[in-house]
């Protein structure tokens, strides 16, 4: 799969621009199973064309050009959502900068500069709300007028639902934020998770005995923030259940949001390394403490607590399909993630904390 970033580099590899495609535009958030839906429909034309499916997205997504820390949370990250995109069909990604060249388009302006000169398109499917162009002239029905004028067709989405209910973005993070990892799964059509390379930090973990691997987080609004019990999974395929803080590490006064993982029973040296984190139980929020002898304290109740938690979900495995593993042994297998989901958040813990934490106790910013 190709990554183009920009028009100007369409016909950067070949020489000469690709003509003719089956295309989709939008941001795509997650490629939950409501995108994974729309590509399998795009797919359909693709092949009965022989033609390539060719993703346009942008970055940064218009919500957050536009409403900056005020916009949704990500879901994926861009190298996350191109990867998800490419298992599920798409041959091509265009990345279009969402700046003021961009923004400053009308919609009859970016049907010829993107979808007609820059890609030829041939048949293009989006939703029959979707909107484009400064003079907010941009819709379904000026694509049909000038796909019918030069040759190409234009298709709404098939809306997919399930239980009911259109599945969205939002709906994924308002179950992310809620705890609801089980739920949240069955919309994505896997697990959440976060990924990152593990990098050298203030190595404070191993000085109150719980050693952490830290993976920096962008400087966007957290889809999750707390602390939560995480199984872990390594580059070679092993995984460890843990225990993992979400969020700014008040007590050390983070500037940057950070993930940090405790791995149960792992001695090794993980710098470098990539890690794929999937939160499985919100434990609690993060919460800002008076000294490190407090923050100590909770890590242990937090890590005992995980350790139940793990322990009581091997157990309805066990009792439900008479298979038999220990999760407090490690490392784990991963075909058994499903088992460690809760489906709903777990009970409040009350945690210490100075007076001025009680406000950041249960945040979420889902």
């Amino acid at each position: 799969m190709h990554v183009i970033r920009g028009l100007h580099n369409l016909n950067a590899e070949s020489g000469e621009s690709p003509r003719g495609c089956v295309a989709t535009i939008g941001n795509f958030d997650g490629v939950h199973r409501g995108h994974q839906a729309i590509l399998q429909q795009c797919r359909e034309h693709a092949t009965r064309m022989n033609l390539a499916l060719t993703v346009v997205v942008f970055e940064p997504q218009p919500r957050e050009y536009f409403a900056g820390e005020q916009a949704p949370p990500r879901l994926t990250r861009l190298r996350e959502k191109v990867r998800l995109l490419g298992e599920h069909g798409a041959e091509r990604v265009l990345c279009l900068a969402f700046n003021e060249a961009l923004r400053s388009l009308t919609g009859r302006e970016f049907i010829d500069q993107v979808l007609i000169e820059g890609l030829g398109v041939k048949h293009l499917v989006v939703g029959d709300d979707f909107r484009f162009g400064c003079d907010r002239r941009g819709d379904f029905a000026l694509l049909k007028a000038v796909g019918d004028e030069q040759g190409f067709a234009v298709e709404h989405t098939r809306t997919f639902t399930l239980e009911d209910e259109r599945v969205s973005s939002s709906r994924v993070r308002t179950l992310l934020a809620s705890g609801n990892f089980a739920a949240a799964r069955r919309l994505l059509g896997r697990a959440y998770s976060l990924s990152g390379r593990v990098v050298r930090d203030q190595q404070l973990g191993r000085t109150i005995g719980a050693p952490t691997a830290n993976l920096p987080l962008l400087s966007q609004p957290l889809t999750l923030r707390g602390v939560f019990a995480v199984v872990a999974e390594l580059d070679d395929g092993t995984c460890y259940p843990g225990v993992a803080n979400v969020g700014f590490r008040p007590t050390v006064g983070a500037k940057r949001p950070t993930l940090e993982v405790h791995l149960f029973d792992f001695d090794g040296d993980l710098y470098g390394k990539r890690l794929t984190v999937y939160p499985c139980a919100r434990l609690r929020g993060e919460v800002r403490f008076d000294d490190f002898e407090a923050l100590k304290a909770q890590i242990q109740r937090d890590q005992a607590r995980a350790r139940r938690y793990f322990a009581l979900k091997a157990g309805e495995s066990a009792a439900a399909t008479g298979s038999i593993f220990n999760a407090s042994s490690a490392p784990l297998k991963r075909g058994a993630l499903e088992t460690w989901l809760a489906s709903a958040p777990l009970g409040r813990e009350t945690a210490s904390s100075d007076s001025s934490s009680a406000d950041n106790a249960d945040a979420n910013d889902g």
